[in-house]
């Protein structure tokens, strides 16, 4: 393997990270960073707005995301896009989800 790229599966970041809720930052570039998102049913999604344009890429579950005043339905497949700066968070989470999570440029939820 050369030191210019890395490789994932799907199945060998939810074995790493998908134990517990929470954001897991698993590859940080100068233009980017990508983590995995864990919500179980139930949970209060607490983020705030970054200062990175972020996408979501629904993995597994079912949800939806609140992006100021509209609400979004969720799911496998899903990919939403939501610009820096602005409200928004996970309400109804009827099955665990699981996302990929792109920063550009690279963020962390708590680095705001």
């Amino acid at each position: 393997m050369s030191g210019s790229y890395l490789a994932f599966t799907q199945d060998q970041l939810i074995e790493k990270y998908g134990a517990g809720a929470g954001y897991n930052e698993f590859l940080r570039r100068r233009g980017m960073s990508l983590g995995l998102f864990i919500l179980p049913v139930g949970a209060v999604d607490r983020q705030h707005p970054h200062m990175a344009d972020e996408v979501y890429i629904v993995l597994e579950g079912k949800g939806t995301l609140q992006v100021v005043d509209d609400r979004v339905p969720v799911e496998a497949g899903s990919i939403i896009s939501v610009d820096h700066g602005e409200e928004h968070h996970f309400i109804d989470v009827v099955e665990d989800l699981k996302m990929l999570v792109v920063f550009a440029p690279p963020d962390l939820p708590d680095e705001d």
